[in-house]
């Protein structure tokens, strides 16, 4: 998983962080990274309208849930981290960061579809396989929320273990 060393900062677009990341379809909405050190990073989300889970929450009054904004944080971290951080690239290939817990969050403002959510992300590496992510979210300067949650690196065919699930059934590794 080892990659080259980059000069900062440097940017990640929507097709680059998936191509990082296992996820897809309405969970994943992340728009844009920048990487400004090996764990600091502003990244963007959006949600569409049409989005399925948007469409439920709620009807006539379409808010995005706390949980995408928190899911959000992570995902950006989580893809910041495999491109910038030489710890976490050097791990083996059939690690999986996974959301561990949520530390500490308050929501501010309610966040509508359509909107870019920006994010002021940092890291710290807690143990081999813990980092701690601190978050604040802003929309048009006006901040929407702050979280800090635990991610951990899983070993993929254990994950796989615990959900009952073949690994051949469990997500791909990205390239």
């Amino acid at each position: 998983m080892t990659q080259p060393a980059r000069d900062f900062p440097f940017t990640l677009e929507r097709q680059d962080i998936a191509a990082l990341l296992p996820h897809r379809g309405p969970i994943f909405a992340c728009t844009q990274l920048i990487a400004h050190a090996p764990r600091a990073f502003t990244g963007c989300a959006r949600w569409p309208l049409d989005n399925a889970v948007i469409q439920g929450h709620f009807p006539g009054f379409p808010l995005v849930p706390g949980v995408l904004l928190i899911e959000a944080a992570t995902q950006l971290a989580g893809a910041g981290l495999l491109s910038a951080d030489p710890y976490v690239q050097s791990l083996p290939s059939d690690r999986i960061g996974v959301l561990a817990s949520v530390r500490r969050c308050s929501f501010k403002r309610p966040v509508q579809p359509e909107q870019n959510v920006m994010f002021d992300i940092s890291c710290r590496q807690i143990g081999a396989d813990a980092v701690q992510i601190t978050a604040l979210a802003r929309v048009l300067d006006q901040e929407v929320a702050q979280v800090e949650t635990l991610m951990v690196y899983a070993d993929r065919a254990q994950m796989a273990g615990v959900l009952g699930l073949p690994l051949s059934e469990s997500a791909p590794v990205p390239a």
